[in-house]
Parts: structure tokens; C-alpha cells; sequence
């Protein structure tokens, strides 16, 4: 039991203004300096492991050397722990000899520059393989380690570790990917000539066996059989006086080992080196009889616990905690327990709290002396080689310099009370239960909260649970109360009750549980909140109303406009004649949606006989659109009638459309003027789509005159072009909604209507009907209009 020391009594009446100004500043700036901590943490584990993995030095060691160099070069220590990552990435070939322990450090300029392309993308695969190398505990794992990370990376189907004897011979000290016989087979190998792992070790240099027909005649190949692996690389492994272990990739994939492979292998020893000098280093122990004092009492003690003594840095800085105490049933990541432990550090024995909750809650207990407590959370275990995934909590209590750390694992029940608790906070609803017997009333957190009540005034009554809503529903809510005390039958009731943020809609359901003779004894239910499903329901209705409103206001304004349009562009029933010429119209609205386009046509005799032709095309829908349209018409019709050019029409239609109500109203359109005495058609056309020419078998476009959309510009130049019509000839004049598609290219849209026109024809005359079956196969999402033109193949 611990208690807090007496703070001195306050001379004043008020507190301190500059005290508290000051305590404020100091927390403040230690939370800045936690945030600091923390940024750093990820970064200089990863950047300790892989140096720790390199050279075979401790955690500390790592650590102060990485703050030496930091220092030395005039450096930030983030910025040391980058380049370290960096520089595990070899240059593109390696020098016998230059990956040998103890060679310089590159300088930061000369690791970027020598680096190839992929350094970062190898720099983070080759710091993953560094953080992971720290866990492993023989050569053994280290090969599965490695098989594990060079199998996606380099397509590595085997790994073999060879390490030099003194007589010149192997031995085969750890193997991944190979089976049992294999390798007791190979375990030794003798000193012989042509044998790739003891050609690498005596030159140096690695050795990449990549054609296994010419490498069986230059070498003995370690497989039965050899075929099995179709390429291998044989690299060695630097130590301090020369190469004593030799590091064997295998593949079943033939081929040559890519550059990028090739670099990361070469990083891969540079590690192993280090990895493999720190198998027989000894931990650090803590020194003098009271620590052994101390551990004898941890043996004793029952439970998971540790004693951490903090590894600080020349900052003051918390880098590592040093156990220095265990009890028998704590165990780290690698399997060590009790003693076993002792001397270890923290970050190789639980390398996962770096960075993590936990980690902060350590350093919130050494600075602030509160014990840290933190909350439950999963973790995987292994139980008889199944993982089990458990529930723990850490308590990290200060005592004297150090850290007591303990961790419980919470029985099945904790954790079942716990989930239970979840899904009533999740599903908003609490359970409640009134024993009628014995007058005992149990509820859950959660029931409190629902019905919006204070824990400390107990639970309410089953008779008075109407009190507590509206009066409106008060009456419904006590009679199935009673019809289920009196004749035990459940019920579900809505009710509503009054809260600080307004009336809340809630649900009870509830069933008794009879004695044998049938007399309710116990109630149990549970009581939820509705009150957001509630107001979802009304706003949905609310919505469906008003788009019922509206779909009522888009039909009728539909109606109108078809009305209107039918009034104002009446179609023929049959194809007429024309100034010679046989006239044949379609008009097709959208099938999607509920308005009216713009679309329209004008097929009429002008009063020198000749005829007036127009296809046109106004962007929106509903009566502006067919208002637009009916101006177009009829202002075009009267100004060619009266003597305007074809040109001239379109720029008064343009000035028309620029004056409207609606400035920003645009149409596209095409106008003809055809005479029957000369049989030549002039037209002109503002951003239309072409006209399509049949004759004597062949399809083709006209080639447009000048000319923009109407309604897009206040100057614009409109230009006219002329056609002799021939007996046979067919002239089609169309809107776009007769060939656009969504996602289609105009130029196919364009090849597709003329292959049509052209199959339309093969079999006679054609007929316009037939056309628009095979163009407008799909639904259409835009108004059609055709105007289909012909002279026949022989004077009438």
C-alpha cells in the first residue's frame, strides 16, 4: 500500500496565478517532449535491430552508437537511424571483401548516390528482415527467418547455412525448405574441390548458379536430385577474420537472380553476419547480492511479473528497460521464462511495445509515479502449437528506480461479461430483471442509461415503470405490466419519455418465468433505444412525401409539355411528297426519365415551290425546352419564307436565342433549302451533327459548312454548302440522340449509323422503321428525330 505525501498547507485564500501558469508550462512541455518519443520510437527500433543484426552488438550498444554518430556528424538522431536503414542497401557490385565487418560506414552523400533505383523499396524490405533477425535464438531459426522474407522478395524455395570448420570442411548448422534426410545427408561436407559454398567462402565472393546443365560440370551440386533446384546463390557471410559462414539460396525456378535480388541478398549476409556473432553473447545481468535477493523472492511470487530497471540515453532519454527480476510464469516472445529472462531488454524480449500504449504508460508511471493501468487488450498466444487468442491487462507500478510490471489474463467469463457489455452499448439497450418472489431487482449498466437515470438511485420498481414515460403511453405500458405478472404474457411496448434533448422513443420487451404451478416468480427483458431509428423512419416519410410531390408536379409538367409538343410538331402518318422529293419523319422521345426534349423538324413548301428542310436540337427538357423549340421553328420557317438566306436565318436565330429570357439556352440545328427546278440542295448547319448521303449503294458523310451552335457566341460565322440530288439518292438528316452512347467514341457512334444505313438499303429501298429498330436496339436516354429524304430513282 502506497500513500500520497502531504502537500504543505496553502498560505492563501486563492491559488497561485504564476504557480499554476508554471505547472501548465512544464506539462506542456513534457507532452511535447512524449510526442517526440514517440515519432522516434518506430524508426530507432527498426534502425537498433538492423545494426544490432550487422555488427552482433546489444540493444545499448546499438543505441549509444547510433547517438555517437548522430553526434559526430553533426546530426539529428531521426536522421542517423534513416541513413543506417539506408545504407543496408549495397551498391550495384560489391568489392571482395568491402561487405566485411568493421569496413567503414558510408558517408550519407555516398549512400544516395550510389544507390540504384528500388534503394528505398530494399532499404524497408532489408529493415523488416533486421527487426526480425533480433528474435531469432539459433542458426536454425535464423534459416527459417530468412526462407520466410526471401521467398516472396527473391523467390527463394530453400535456405541452407553452412559454417566453415577448421579443417576447411561445412557444417550444416541451420535449413529452411529442405527436409529431414536431405539434410543429414549434407550436414558434412567435406574440403573437396568444385563445391560452389567452399568456392565462395575461399574467393569471397558469392557464387550465382543459374544453368544447371553447366553447372553440374563445374560443380557438386547439394540435392537429390540436383535437378530439383533449378538456380542458387552461394554468398558468404562477412566476420571479423574473413568469411566463416556460407548462406545457400534455392530455387526450383530457373534463370538468372535479378539485379534487385542479387542487392538484396547481399545486404541479407551483411546481416546475418552480426545476427550470428550475438547467438553466444551473453546477456547483460544486473550485478551485486541484491539482486539476486530479489529474484529469489520472484521465484516465489505466483503470477506473470517483472522488474524493469530503465536504460536511459545521454538526453535522459528512456531508450530500453532492463528486466531484472521475473517470475517463473512470465514468459517473452522467444519462450524464455524466469530466469531466463533476467538481463534481457524489454524491446528484444517484447519488441512490439516500442511505440505502443503500453510504452507511454511506462514512461506516465516513472514520471508522474502513478501506477499505469492499462486497458484489456487481445493477444495471441500458442497452446499446445494452436494459436489461442487472449484477453490481458498490464499494471506497471514505480518502485524505487524501476518499474514492477504484472500482466493478468482474464478468465473466459471477463471476457464474456465484457463482450456482453459491448453489444448492449452497441445495439443501445440494457437488460433488467425483477425476481417477484424475493423482490430483487438486477439491472445492467447500460438499462440506466437507456431510460436516462442516475445509477446511484437504484432501479425502479416493475409496477412503476409508467411513471416514468409520457402520459399518452403511461395507460398501454401498465396494462401489459400487469397482464404479464398476473398471466405471465410477454409483451413488446413502445413508449416515449421525456429527456434534457428532447422526447426519446423506446422499446421494453419482456417475458416472466413461472414456478411449476404456472405463477410468475421472475421477470427478465430488456429496455432499448429507438429514438435515432425513429427519427430516420419519420424523415424517410418525410422524403417520401415530398418526392411523391414532386414526381406528382415532373408528370404533370410531362403531360403538358408531350401536349404542347404534339400542338406544335404534329407528324405525319404516312411518308408525303414534297417538290418531288418523298418525305418520310420519325420522332421518338427518351424512355428514361419523365420530360420532354427539344428535338424537333420542318419539312414544308416554301411559296416558289421549292421545300424547306430543318432538323434541330435544344439542350434541357420540360416546356422551356419544347417553348424553345416551337420559337425555333417557326422563326426559321418565316424567315426563309420571306426571302432570308439560309446563313442570314441562322444568325437572326442566334441573336434570337442570345436575347431570351434564358441567356444561357443553346440548340444545334441544320436548315435546307431544296429546288426542284436545278434539284440542288443548299444548306447550312450550326454545330449539327452531318447529313448522311446514300447513292448508287455507297454511305457518306457531307462535309460540314462553317458554323457553331446557336445561342454560344454573339458573332458568329455561319457558311452554306450545295448538293445535287440524283434519282436513287437518300439523304438522312438526324439528331444526336439517334447515334450517342454513354462511353461510346462519336466516331464509332458515326461508323455504326452508316453501317446501318448501308445493310438498311441491301434489300430494297429500305425503310426508316427498319433503320430505327437496328440503331435504337438499347433504351434510349436522349429524344430521336429523323428526317428521312429521297428522290426517286425515276421521275414521277
Amino acid at each position: 500500500m502506497t500513500s500520497e505525501p502531504a502537500r504543505p498547507a496553502d498560505p492563501g485564500n486563492g491559488a497561485d496565478p504564476a504557480a499554476s501558469a508554471t505547472v501548465v508550462a512544464r506539462q506542456r512541455a513534457e507532452m511535447e517532449r512524449l510526442r517526440d518519443v514517440a515519432a522516434l520510437s518506430a524508426v530507432l527500433e527498426r534502425a537498433k535491430g538492423a545494426l544490432m543484426a550487422t555488427t552482433g552488438c546489444s540493444p545499448a550498444a546499438a543505441h549509444d552508437e547510433l547517438l555517437r554518430r548522430a553526434e559526430a556528424d553533426n546530426r539529428t538522431l531521426l536522421e542517423e537511424c534513416w541513413l543506417t536503414l539506408g545504407a543496408l542497401v549495397p551498391p550495384q557490385q560489391d568489392a571482395p571483401g568491402a561487405a566485411a565487418a568493421g569496413a567503414a560506414r558510408p558517408t550519407a552523400a555516398a549512400t544516395w548516390e550510389a544507390a540504384p533505383a528500388g534503394t528505398d523499396d530494399l532499404a524497408e524490405v532489408l529493415g523488416h528482415i533486421g527487426r526480425d533477425l533480433v528474435r531469432v535464438g539459433s542458426p536454425q531459426e535464423l534459416a527459417g527467418c530468412l526462407l520466410e522474407h526471401l521467398t516472396p522478395e527473391a523467390g527463394a524455395d530453400a535456405v541452407l547455412l553452412y559454417e566453415r570448420l577448421p579443417e576447411g570442411g561445412l557444417e550444416l548448422v541451420g535449413h529452411a525448405g529442405v527436409d529431414g534426410t536431405l539434410a543429414a545427408q549434407w550436414h558434412r561436407v567435406p574440403p573437396l574441390s568444385g563445391v560452389a559454398p567452399i568456392d565462395a567462402l575461399r574467393v569471397g565472393e558469392p557464387r550465382w548458379l543459374e544453368d544447371t546443365a553447366a553447372d553440374r560440370q563445374l560443380h557438386l551440386l547439394i540435392g537429390d536430385p540436383p535437378e530439383r533446384w533449378l538456380s542458387r546463390a552461394w554468398l558468404p557471410v562477412p566476420a571479423g577474420d574473413g568469411a566463416g559462414f556460407a548462406l545457400g539460396v534455392l530455387r526450383r525456378r530457373d534463370g538468372p537472380f535479378a539485379p534487385r535480388e542479387r542487392e538484396l541478398l547481399r545486404g541479407v549476409v551483411r546481416l546475418c553476419a552480426g545476427r550470428l556473432r550475438a547467438f553466444d553473447t551473453p546477456p547483460e545481468r544486473p550485478e551485486g547480492g541484491a539482486a539476486q535477493a530479489v529474484q529469489s523472492v520472484f521465484d516465489a511470487l505466483p503470477g506473470a511479473a517483472i522488474l524493469l530497471t530503465p536504460l536511459r540515453a545521454p538526453s535522459g532519454e528512456v531508450a530500453d528497460y532492463r528486466i531484472d527480476a521475473a517470475t517463473p510464469d512470465a514468459v517473452d516472445v522467444l519462450g524464455r521464462a524466469g530466469r531466463d529472462m533476467v538481463g534481457r531488454h524489454i524491446l528484444e524480449s517484447c519488441p512490439s511495445v516500442a511505440g505502443e500504449p503500453l510504452w507511454h504508460g511506462y514512461l506516465d508511471a516513472l514520471i508522474t509515479g502513478v501506477p499505469f493501468e492499462s486497458e484489456p487488450f487481445a493477444y495471441e498466444d500458442v497452446a499446445d502449437g494452436v494459436p489461442v487468442t487472449a484477453t490481458y491487462s498490464v499494471r506497471a507500478a514505480p518502485l524505487g528506480d524501476g518499474l514492477l510490471v504484472t500482466w493478468l489474463r482474464h478468465a473466459p467469463v471477463d471476457r464474456q461479461e465484457q463482450r456482453l457489455a459491448d453489444v448492449q452499448r452497441l445495439g443501445n439497450l440494457g437488460w433488467a430483471n425483477w425476481n417477484l418472489l424475493t423482490g430483487e431487482i438486477a439491472w445492467s449498466a447500460q438499462a440506466y442509461t437507456v431510460l436516462g437515470l442516475d445509477p446511484a438511485g437504484g432501479p425502479v420498481r416493475l409496477e412503476r415503470l409508467a411513471d416514468l414515460v409520457l402520459p399518452e403511453d403511461a395507460g398501454a405500458l401498465a396494462h401489459s405490466i400487469a397482464e404479464l405478472v398476473l398471466r405471465a404474457r410477454p409483451f413488446d411496448v413502445p413508449f416515449r419519455i421525456d429527456a434534457p434533448e428532447g422526447v426519446r422513443h423506446l422499446r421494453i420487451v419482456a417475458e416472466a418465468v413461472a414456478d411449476p404451478d404456472g405463477t410468475p416468480a421472475e421477470v427478465h427483458g430488456f429496455v432499448q433505444d429507438l429514438t435515432a431509428q425513429r427519427s430516420a423512419e419519420l424523415a424517410l416519410v418525410e422524403s417520401e412525401r415530398a418526392m411523391l410531390l414532386q414526381r406528382g408536379i415532373l408528370q404533370a409538367e410531362r403531360a403538358l409539355a408531350a401536349r404542347l409538343q404534339h400542338a406544335l410538331l404534329p407528324l405525319p402518318s404516312k411518308p408525303v411528297r414534297l417538290a418531288g422529293l418523298r418525305i418520310e419523319v420519325a420522332y421518338l422521345p427518351a424512355q428514361s426519365g419523365i420530360h420532354v426534349g427539344g428535338d424537333w423538324f420542318s419539312a414544308i413548301e416554301l411559296p416558289d415551290d421549292a421545300a424547306l428542310f430543318a432538323v434541330g436540337d435544344v439542350v434541357g427538357h420540360g416546356i422551356g425546352a419544347v417553348a424553345t423549340m416551337a420559337q425555333l421553328r417557326f422563326a426559321a420557317k418565316g424567315m426563309v419564307s420571306t426571302g432570308s438566306s439560309l446563313t442570314g436565318a441562322l444568325a437572326r436565330l442566334n441573336r434570337l436565342l442570345l436575347h431570351s429570357r434564358d441567356d444561357r439556352t443553346t440548340a444545334t440545328m441544320v436548315l435546307a433549302r431544296y429546288d426542284p427546278g436545278t434539284h440542288v440542295l443548299a444548306w447550312a448547319q450550326a454545330g449539327h451533327p452531318p447529313p448522311l448521303l446514300v447513292r448508287r449503294g455507297e454511305v457518306r458523310y457531307l462535309d460540314r459548312p462553317g458554323g457553331m451552335l446557336l445561342g454560344a457566341s454573339a458573332n458568329p460565322v455561319f457558311e452554306s454548302a450545295e448538293l445535287r440530288l440524283e434519282p436513287g439518292d437518300r439523304l438522312v438528316l438526324y439528331t444526336d440522340g439517334l447515334v450517342e452512347r454513354p462511353g461510346e467514341d462519336i466516331d464509332a457512334a458515326f461508323a455504326r449509323l452508316a453501317d446501318a444505313v448501308r445493310a438498311d438499303g441491301r434489300g430494297g429501298a429500305g425503310s426508316l422503321e427498319a433503320l430505327l429498330a437496328t440503331m435504337l436496339a438499347d433504351e434510349r436516354r436522349d429524344d430521336v428525330c429523323v428526317l428521312d429524304i429521297r428522290m426517286p430513282a425515276q421521275e414521277e
